[in-house]
């Protein structure tokens, strides 16, 4: 056993693994500092959620060398089980799914009984959906650019993104588009396929407006636009105070513990980052995006390592991923973007999103692990 971790240790992505875990150390520190603020019952959360999130970490972690341990290519193969599970999943969340956030029209989360414990499947779809997506580009190969090999790449993304959407999650269903399109990008998909798609996007802008969005979508967005004259308390009020937060921390922060935080709903989840802002400052927040993106360079670094072209897509779709929620996340929160629920990956608390977090390091480390340079099985 020694020798195994020894083994382990010498040939895993050392330098990776500890800007993860300082991720997930810097969360638990900010969701200890929120529970510290006095906001415990208008935010719901308790010394138990902090708990809960260190679990997910820990899990997500274990989960994160399991899978390094396994052979990518093994994976690949079994791509019919984990998307027949995770669909499975998704699906189940139209009968008996539950929202938990305020004024949520979603249903995204499927209670695990005696734990009770919530359960987000469009956390594991989108992991699901790298894997499968890449699997598709490699088969492709050198007739990626054929009209048919696009339109089957379009229809096997839209799956994900339109279920998705009909359950609610306009986020998740966001992110899921922008994974494929860098996917495809990186694959090496013509300029005019790109052109075209955004032709036709921006020519369906109007009718996705009238028929698609709903009410209350167009409302956050109406809002954003107005925002100068918008209703502080009204429809405003989450991005309103978010933005006093991140201003009151100026250069560096008024610190964890003080108990004269500003409130801002979800401010454990989806605006962390204010949170974040008003007691780091300024400069907490540079050093947390200097971690992100350390943490994005070194997958698209690792995607050129990789054995084969699957293996390569798969570290660029983990490195979508989380680019992608970063910069909708911190969007949000700035107001450059309308709310729609999105986390920031590991800081934010969410049991499924920090497990997730974690099993998608574990992919990219499987492929690490068997680079050309240096095989992990010898």
């Amino acid at each position: 056993m020694r020798k195994a971790i020894v083994r382990y240790y010498q040939k895993t992505d050392k330098f990776l693994w500890l800007l993860c875990f300082l991720a997930a150390g810097i969360s638990l520190v900010l969701l200890y500092g929120i529970l510290q603020s006095g906001y415990n019952a208008y935010l719901d959360i308790s010394n138990r959620n902090l708990l809960v999130q260190a679990a997910a970490f820990g899990l997500g972690a274990v989960g994160a060398v399991v899978i390094s341990l396994i052979d990518y290519n093994f994976v690949k193969k079994l791509w019919y089980l984990h998307s027949a599970a995770v669909y499975g999943l998704v699906l189940l969340t139209f009968f008996i799914g539950v929202g938990v956030a305020e004024r949520a029209d979603d249903k995204r989360w499927l209670v695990i009984p005696l734990i009770n414990i919530n359960l987000q499947p469009a956390e594991l779809l989108k992991l699901s959906f790298i894997l499968t997506f890449a699997l598709h580009i490699s088969k492709l190969e050198e007739n990626l650019n054929r009209l048919s090999s696009i339109l089957t790449l379009v229809a096997h993304a839209a799956i994900p993104v339109l279920l998705i959407h009909f359950q609610g999650d306009d986020g998740s269903a966001l992110l899921i588009a922008g994974i494929a399109v860098t996917m495809l990008f990186f694959a090496g998909i013509r300029w005019y396929y790109i052109a075209g798609a955004a032709a036709m996007a921006a020519v369906a802008t109007p009718f996705l407006w009238m028929y698609v969005i709903n009410d209350f979508q167009k409302t956050r967005i109406l809002t954003l636009i107005h925002q100068a004259t918008a209703d502080p308390l009204g429809d405003y009020y989450q991005q309103y105070q978010a933005k006093v937060a991140i201003a009151m921390g100026g250069a560096t922060g008024v610190g964890l513990t003080n108990t004269k935080h500003i409130y801002v709903p979800e401010m454990h989840n989806d605006f962390i980052f204010s949170f974040l802002c008003e007691s780091f400052g300024l400069m907490g927040a540079l050093g947390v995006l200097l971690l992100m993106t350390a943490i994005c360079l070194k997958l698209l670094y690792n995607s050129s390592l990789a054995d084969d072209k699957y293996g390569a897509c798969v570290c660029v779709g983990v490195f979508a991923m989380f680019a992608f929620q970063i910069i909708i996340n911190i969007g949000m929160n700035l107001s450059l973007l309308p709310v729609i629920g999105n986390t920031f990956p590991f800081l934010s608390y969410g049991g499924t999103s920090a497990a997730t977090s974690f099993l998608a390091f574990g992919l990219a480390l499987s492929i690490y692990m068997r680079r050309k340079s240096d095989l992990f099985f010898d």
